[in-house]
């Protein structure tokens, strides 16, 4: 007897599901010590009104942290403001006992800002989107 099945778009509950899902199986194959290990670390500027004017998103899995968002109001950028959050972020995955960050960001955005803070180049895809480029990003966390 056959079931059937569909493919249908998913809801936020049904999209949180399927993440708990997979970090469940992916806990599985990895030491025990680091199984259970993910968390979110979210990053705020705010200026004098309170008011977010710039800020990291992150997730620590395992034994890293993938940097998932920066962003800094362009008005505030380049008076190293986006230096400071990463340099935050990799404090906390020291503390953590990361071994490695990593992110991506385009052609567009920030790949020499990223290489000035230490950043090393894995890989880039070209034409992602088209006429721009996809880069892939580590550093070492000691």
């Amino acid at each position: 007897m056959s079931i059937e099945m569909y493919i249908d778009s998913g809801s936020k509950e049904e999209s949180e599901y399927i993440r708990r899902r997979l970090i469940e199986f992916n806990s599985r194959h990895v030491p025990k010590n680091m199984s259970s290990r993910y968390e979110e670390i979210n990053l705020a500027i705010k200026n004098g009104e309170g008011q977010v004017v710039g800020g990291l998103l992150a997730i620590l899995c395992w034994n890293w942290v993938e940097v998932d968002i920066l962003w800094i109001d362009e008005s505030l950028r380049g008076m190293g403001y986006g230096s400071q959050l990463l340099g935050q972020i990799e404090n906390i995955a020291k503390e953590k006992n990361c071994t490695f960050i990593k992110l991506n960001t385009f052609s567009f955005q920030a790949p020499d800002f990223y290489r000035k803070n230490g950043y090393i180049e894995v890989a880039v895809l070209e034409d992602a989107p088209i006429g721009s480029s996809h880069f892939y990003f580590k550093k070492t966390i000691f």
